[in-house]
């Protein structure tokens, strides 16, 4: 299989601005993001998720993510599901204040800050609880429990899924454009393995693909025939370049 980037967890988090919720959403994502869980994290923005930014949609595809929000119109986890899949898990802002018992802030003062401190502890929470399932890459599930340790992080600047590593391609399938996950890595293993492109290694390349990306059984012979198509043309780039 591709050699991909370890697991980290999403954060993707609401962007209202007319009320102090939306504001205490970005802070804890920050207080995450940068100093709690600095290692295991990694920030989606929602503007560009929603514009329809590949990268931050695969991502969510790929990896579990956490949406935030400050509000129960909950635009953050609504606009996870509608483009990626259902996020790993949800919170509002007044899950925290119902457990800390903080009033509602109208501004950032002391009881907002204490807001930002709670809601950041649930996050941290659940990005401790995800990052020790199994997820299933292909599905966007889990699929067991696998306890792993939670090592003691170094704050750093917050990092962006555009640069998590995750590369996508876009293939044209039956005339629709598809953005399969991994694509360009697993052509290029097949390339290093010396498999040439041609029906002997079609069955094992649909099948490496659908590993990270659900295929319906009914066009697998359309994807199949499109990946084929994809993989020769790459091999054919790779060989002008030498």
């Amino acid at each position: 299989m591709p050699e991909l980037p370890k697991k980290k967890v999403g954060i993707i988090a609401c962007s209202g601005e007319e009320m102090a919720e939306g504001t205490v959403t970005r802070l804890a994502a920050l207080k995450v993001l940068e100093q709690l869980r600095p290692v295991d994290t990694v920030t989606i923005c929602l503007p560009l998720f929603l514009a329809g930014g590949e990268g931050d949609r695969a991502f969510a595809r790929f990896y579990p993510t956490i949406a935030i929000d400050g509000c129960d119109k909950r635009c953050a986890a609504r606009a996870t599901e509608l483009h990626s899949g259902k996020p790993a898990a949800s919170v509002l802002v007044t899950d925290g204040m119902n457990e800390r018992d903080i009033g509602t802030p109208r501004r950032l003062n002391e009881a907002g800050q204490k807001l930002v401190a709670a809601t950041a502890d649930l996050i941290v929470g659940l990005v401790d609880e995800l990052l020790q399932k199994k997820w299933n890459r292909r599905e966007g599930t889990f699929i067991e429990d696998a306890p792993v340790p939670i090592a003691e992080q170094e704050p750093v600047e917050a990092t962006c899924s555009c640069g998590s590593g995750i590369p996508i391609q876009k293939v044209s399938i039956d005339g629709q454009a598809v953005t399969l996950v991994a694509l360009p890595l697993i052509f290029q293993q097949f390339r290093e393995a010396g498999k040439a492109p041609d029906n002997g290694i079609v069955r094992e390349l649909l099948e490496t693909v659908k590993v990270y990306n659900p295929i319906p059984a009914e066009a697998e012979d359309a994807y199949a025939a499109a990946l084929l198509r994809e993989y020769a043309a790459y091999c054919e780039k790779q060989e002008v370049d030498v």
